[in-house]
């Protein structure tokens, strides 16, 4: 059914495109499954099967699963792989609701309700998957588990939501709604998670979209993820994934057109530690990651290209033609945590993106953290192309010490009703007021713009577009298609005329 499209799916992650085509081909044989049915029968439409283990047990390569509406509780394995021309599909029946539902399951240590693992070319679509709870102490609660090397996967238009680790955070609080984890030698490739739904979840110190080890090419694209306890999607690297160094990092991905919010820490008993702490788009440790034409808003903190592992920096990775609004900490982040790693963000991009309103909490030493956040060892990255409209109370740019070089900070637009405030090399200290003196102690910002309204929609309501007569249209610094983007937050024409604007709108 999906002809050619691992292979058009590789070639988009590794340069950076969301462009994927498919083909129909011939289905092999169909079964169906029903609440109703018998495990006896044929698994015809009028003669269905009972268990969707069942089903799949029986289906070759090009085979399909079809499950009719119902609640099925079982925890659910792919068995065998498909083939390029012949996936295995399992998929809900087209405007039915089939649930896999986990009510009442045990779970002891890591368990999941949909588990692909060492089986590629296979197909995951239309499900809710719902309700797996555990109260046990160091269990790993997932919704759907890719692992051992499995690949070539597509995991598309399902539900996930109440996947649930009720323990304290001492006892190992974890879980995720989908894990993609390469913890063998075997790479998994071309990796596609699309227009999914996570909600509700209670994930302890672990993530609701996870990227984690030996995986080389996936996209991430138009999910839906809100009311959580902590990080909304995440790429990793440097976690004993894996353990072969070299192939502990996620990298070649892309994370576009999702949409987050309310990704809150302070919803489950972590954030009575760490506050809003939580991020919602995450790469920490990976690398060749872009970040695109997301929507974030009413979230702990926006984007965050950051690494908490010394050997493993966050490198090579554009953030760029984003919303984030309204976030409580900041809007973007970039560096290593403060005092505690030097692995830090190195040769990465942060371009095009409109930021509103974020910074709403201080952070966890009374600071401001500021809408565009720079912590340790921060080297050759380059911040250019935003539009910065702060609170009256707020902080462009926050650099917090002096580590790292290199960085170049221009072509911006800052705004705020209120008074201008960026700090250069200090957490609450070193708070500069006047615009020129940031350029002359910062070195940056030599060609951007503070004070001239952006002209946006709406802050109310708000909507992140920028007026016809804007002073941001067509007045940013093209510097290529391959880092600023083909196209816009809208999926309009990022470069025309050799022109482009500053913020996500072209």
């Amino acid at each position: 059914m999906y002809l050619l499209l691992f292979a058009m799916l590789a070639g988009a992650c590794s340069k950076g495109s969301t462009a994927v085509t498919t083909v129909d081909a011939a289905q092999t044989h169909i079964y169906y499954v029903a609440a109703n049915g018998d495990n006896s029968a044929a698994g015809t439409i009028n003669k269905p099967l009972r268990s969707i283990n069942i089903a799949l047990a029986k289906a070759l390569p090009g085979d399909t699963v079809m499950v009719r509406a119902g609640t099925y509780a079982e925890k659910v394995v792919f068995p065998r792989s498909g083939r390029l021309e012949k996936l295995i599909t399992l998929k809900a029946y087209p405007g039915e609701k089939a649930v896999i539902d986990g009510t009442g399951m045990t779970v002891t240590g890591k368990e999941a309700l949909v588990t692909i693992s060492n089986t590629s070319y296979v197909v995951l679509e239309g499900f809710d998957i719902c309700n797996l709870k555990s109260s046990a102490a160091w269990a790993n609660v997932n919704g759907i588990t890719a692992d051992a090397g499995a690949g070539n996967i597509i995991i598309r238009k399902n539900k996930i939501y109440n996947i649930e680790h009720n323990v304290e955070p001492s006892q190992g609080r974890s879980g995720h709604g989908i894990e993609i984890i390469g913890n063998t030698a075997d790479v998994m490739k071309n990796i596609l998670v699309e227009e999914n739904i996570i909600h509700d979840t209670k994930t302890g110190y672990s993530e609701n979209l996870t990227i984690n080890g030996y995986v080389d090419g996936f996209t991430i694209r138009r999910n839906t993820i809100y009311n959580t306890e902590n990080i909304g999607i995440d790429a990793a690297g440097g976690y004993a994934a894996n353990t072969n160094p070299a192939f502990n990092y996620a990298r070649n991905g892309v994370i576009t057109e999702n949409e987050l919010y309310n990704i809150d820490m302070t919803r489950g008993p972590v954030g009575g530690t760490h506050g809003h702490g939580a991020i919602a788009i995450y790469v920490d440790g990976a690398r060749n990651i872009t970040v695109e034409r997301n929507r974030i808003h009413e979230a702990d903190r926006g984007i965050g290209i950051v690494s908490e592992n010394d050997a493993y920096p966050t490198s090579n990775c554009i953030v760029r033609n984003n919303f984030v609004y309204n976030c409580w900490r900041t809007g973007i982040y970039l560096g290593g945590y403060l005092g505690y790693t030097s692995g830090g963000t190195r040769n990465c991009y942060v371009v095009n993106n409109t930021l509103l309103f974020n910074d709403r909490e201080p952070g966890a030493f009374g600071e401001i953290e500021g809408e565009i956040r720079l912590t340790e060892q921060c080297f050759d990255n380059v911040i250019r192309n935003n539009i910065v409209y702060a609170r009256p109370v707020d902080i462009f740019v926050h650099k917090y010490t002096s580590t790292g070089s290199g960085n170049i900070i221009d072509n911006n637009l800052y705004f705020t009703t209120g008074t201008p405030q960026w700090i250069w090399n200090g957490t609450n200290t070193n708070i500069i007021t006047d615009f020129n003196t940031w350029k002359t102690t910062s070195g940056t910002d030599a060609n951007s713009v503070y004070g001239t309204d952006p002209l946006l929609i709406s802050t109310t309501t708000p909507d992140l577009h920028i007026a016809p007569n804007s002073p941001a249209r067509n007045t940013g610094a093209v510097i290529s298609e391959a880092v600023n983007g083909s196209l816009d937050i809208d999926g309009n024409a990022r470069i025309v005329n050799n022109k482009i604007s500053k913020g996500a709108q072209q």
